[in-house]
């Protein structure tokens, strides 16, 4: 965790936050292990004395989630996994334990998110295929979003759902006066893209079954100075209102049990007239689910039932509302990423009514 981004986000007690106690800021507590700025391990306590809850900081990432036992009880495994095995050892691991297990889920969704956000700077990957897909798709996707947005405004920057963390590495580059916040909550991912941050890579690269190859090289990041990692609910961001000018969400949108809880935390978390990219699949098929609001002051927020043929043509996957965001005038636009149309639509909050 670096202290820079820990002064400028200001996290509070996300538990507090959900019990309405008020917004009560984390206090730095302890710290085991630190290099330069970023504090490696530590602990971090909620200020207010009738909470006092520890929050840790584990190989630079810390976790600050109001249902943190809930987190650690799914995915504390992933922070036990090791990168030092002898490939060979780790093969035989792959094999002992089997197909679709804790261990090869987690292997396969590492080098699938890895691959996608690393493999254009790895020496030993070979050219793809032109009819296979290509790595960067969660790149491509963020750049058309951009190109949709516009000139954002200067201040700090979310990614959230950051996964492997490469296009929290490309938020930063395109902003090089802001502070830039990669969120997520799968640990695994977060301590890649950390390493990323120290310039290094190392993943389990999956070439077919249990059959995999580690990839380790190094990578020089210009802006990785102003990118930090941390374990949020994105629903639940520990963040005072207006704390980012800019939030990029990829595909986060329909992957999420709340979706119109996630827009109520996005349009708190931006400024007033800021805002928010929120790229989505438009698989199109009939009978998904249809999300309904209510307290959070979402409208509706709805699937449509296009064919796939006709999905990405109407760019309309999901129609949504909110108190604080509204779709920016002509701000979408449809892409294709790997094989999957995208709806992309920025948003944007609503600014300040005038009085008087």
């Amino acid at each position: 965790m670096r202290r820079g981004h820990f002064a400028a986000f200001v996290p509070h007690c996300p538990r507090c936050a959900g019990a309405a106690a008020g917004r009560h800021p984390l206090l730095l507590a302890s710290v085991f292990a630190e290099q330069d700025d970023d504090v490696r391990a530590g602990m971090l306590h909620c200020s207010n004395a009738a909470c006092r809850h520890e929050y840790p900081i584990i190989d630079g990432i810390p976790l600050i989630l109001p249902r943190l036992r809930t987190l650690l009880a799914e995915r504390g495994v992933e922070l036990f996994l090791r990168d030092d095995l002898a490939e060979p050892l780790e093969s035989l691991l792959g094999d002992a334990i089997g197909p679709n297990s804790w261990f090869d889920v987690m292997r396969q969704t590492i080098s699938t998110y890895a691959w996608d956000g690393w493999a254009d700077l790895d020496p030993e990957e070979p050219a793809p295929d032109a009819t296979a897909p290509a790595p960067g798709a969660a790149r491509r996707c963020l750049d058309a979003l951009l190109a949709l947005a516009g000139d954002a405004p200067a201040g700090r920057v979310l990614d959230l759902g950051c996964g492997a963390g490469r296009t929290t590495f490309d938020l930063a580059a395109r902003h090089p006066e802001a502070l830039v916040l990669g969120i997520d909550v799968n640990l695994a991912l977060l301590r890649l893209a950390h390493g990323a941050m120290r310039g290094r890579i190392c993943y389990p690269r999956r070439r077919i079954g249990l059959v995999y190859d580690r990839r380790a090289f190094a990578v020089d990041l210009p802006a990785a100075a102003r990118v930090d990692f941390w374990a949020c609910d994105a629903a639940a961001l520990p963040f005072e209102p207006g704390a980012a000018a800019l939030i990029a969400a990829l595909n986060l949108l329909d992957c999420v049990p709340d979706p119109a809880a996630l827009l109520a935390a996005l349009g708190t978390a931006l400024r007033p007239a800021d805002g928010c990219c929120l790229p989505h699949p438009t698989t199109g098929r009939p009978g998904r689910r249809r999300w309904k609001a209510g307290s959070a002051g979402i409208r509706s927020a709805e699937r449509m039932a296009a064919p796939p043929s006709r999905a990405c043509a109407r760019c309309s996957a999901i129609c949504a509302c909110s108190a604080r965001l509204r779709p920016s005038p002509g701000r979408r636009g449809c892409m294709r990423a790997a094989r999957s149309p995208i709806a992309a639509t920025c948003w944007r909050r609503s600014a300040p009514a005038r009085t008087g």
